[in-house]
């Protein structure tokens, strides 16, 4: 699967703990997004797009109206790199 560099950010924080709140406007439709990790800092870099994709691609999955997590099939696809260790210090 064919996975920009955007969305590989965003799915380490997500597997790492982090979670995507979601905001409606009047009808169902999600009108902003907001991806945080779970130290609670924001990535900048994350929007509405980026969120869609990841959507479309089954990657991110909301549970019962939810925060946004990462699915077993994200977990599976997101590339594993050295120097994300999830605060592991050696």
């Amino acid at each position: 699967m064919n996975i920009s560099r955007n969305e590989q950010r965003a799915l380490h924080v997500l597997a790492l703990g982090g979670h995507i709140l979601h905001e409606r406007g009047d009808g169902p439709k999600i009108t902003s997004v907001r991806c945080v990790t779970r130290d609670g800092m924001v990535l900048a870099d994350f929007d509405l797009t980026i969120f869609s994709q990841l959507r479309r691609k089954r990657l991110i999955e909301s549970r019962s109206g939810g925060p946004y997590r990462i699915s077993k099939r994200g977990l599976g696809s997101v590339r594993a790199q050295l120097d994300n260790r999830g605060g592991v210090t050696c």
